[in-house]
């Protein structure tokens, strides 16, 4: 069925999501290396012309690309779009918070859609990334929309923490006990973890990871619940 989508001139966004499951193959999120090869591939056996992911969707359906190029440079500028469609800072983006960004996206791209349109865009968004299936998006799943080469945040799931474990640690690094972890406070975490965690973390990285993270602050304050969505794995 995938195969058969390929040599249409324009596709759905539905049809873009079973040729996306098909590419996939181990489900990461990504199409990479093997799997991207595979794509471009049956592309030019399917086209006379050799095509890339964007030729596979019309200009209007191509928001994950649009995302990519337009919006997020940078896992610094991920983590401030983040905490804009957060905005009930509850570590999720729900399905109409999900709405808004999808639909800011398009406008910064001159692209305008109606509310059904957009609903779709929104269900598929959900289809390709909750992997838990939740119905809302964390920032982790949320963060398959960068390139490999800038997420940090994969380099971040191998150093989580239980719940227990991260409020110790930041009751440590909270050095005056006011709450929040401010860039020194954090330049601190980071270095010994990168000690402790050579193999995940590169310690000259650390202005990168701090940048980054130091975006979902308040005014330079990273309170205990912005931290947890880099470093906590959970409530035990």
């Amino acid at each position: 069925m995938a195969e058969s989508h390929l040599q249409s001139p324009l596709i759905t966004a539905s049809q873009f999501f079973e040729i996306w499951l098909h590419f996939d193959a181990d489900g990461s999120g990504y199409l990479e290396g093997k799997e991207l090869q595979n794509l471009i591939q049956e592309l030019q056996q399917a086209r006379k012309k050799a095509g890339l992911l964007a030729h596979v969707l019309p200009t209007e359906e191509n928001f994950l690309l649009l995302f990519r190029c337009q919006q997020l440079k940078s896992c610094e500028e991920f983590m401030k779009t983040w905490r804009k469609y957060d905005t009930d800072h509850s570590g999720f983006i729900e399905t109409e918070e999900l709405k808004n960004f999808l639909k800011d996206l398009l406008e910064k791209a001159n692209k305008t859609v109606d509310d059904t349109k957009l609903a779709e865009y929104t269900d598929l968004m959900l289809k390709l990334f909750d992997s838990n299936n939740d119905g809302k998006l964390e920032l982790t799943e949320m963060a398959r929309l960068l390139p490999v080469q800038e997420n940090f945040l994969l380099k971040f799931q191998g150093v989580k923490m239980c719940g227990k474990e991260f409020n110790k640690a930041f009751e440590l690094y909270d050095q005056d006990g006011n709450g929040y972890i401010d860039e020194h406070e954090l330049d601190a975490l980071l270095k010994d973890l990168c000690e402790k965690n050579k193999q995940d973390l590169d310690i000259n990285n650390i202005p990168t990871y701090k940048k980054s993270i130091m975006a979902l602050s308040d005014g330079g304050k990273l309170y205990r619940t912005d931290l947890a969505l880099i470093l906590c794995a959970g409530d035990n």
